[in-house]
């Protein structure tokens, strides 16, 4: 599911959606538990920073060590999660 297939809607529309049947959710499924104020209370919003798109000449060693770890598919996010690590371990 891509990023763009998402809508953002209101509470009492979801509802209203659900009641009308147009959603996926099978009809048994169980309704989770209020999470109540205290679970926010301590809650920080973080804005999600933009991405950069680059053109990276790699080894073939690099690279064909990261397909290989990730299957054949995903290389590209192991790569982006290792850079992340580096990033956050020398803030």
């Amino acid at each position: 599911m891509s990023v763009n297939s998402f809508v953002r809607m209101s509470l009492e529309a979801a509802r209203a959606k659900r009641d009308r049947g147009e959603t996926r959710t099978r009809e048994d499924a169980p309704i989770g538990p209020s999470l109540g104020p205290d679970f926010w209370a301590d809650a920080v919003l973080v804005e999600p920073q933009g991405r950069k798109s680059v053109h990276l000449r790699l080894q073939a060693e690099v690279y064909d060590f990261f397909v290989a770890q990730s299957g054949g598919k995903g290389h590209i996010k192991k790569m982006q999660q290792v850079l992340k690590a580096y990033v956050d371990a020398h803030k």
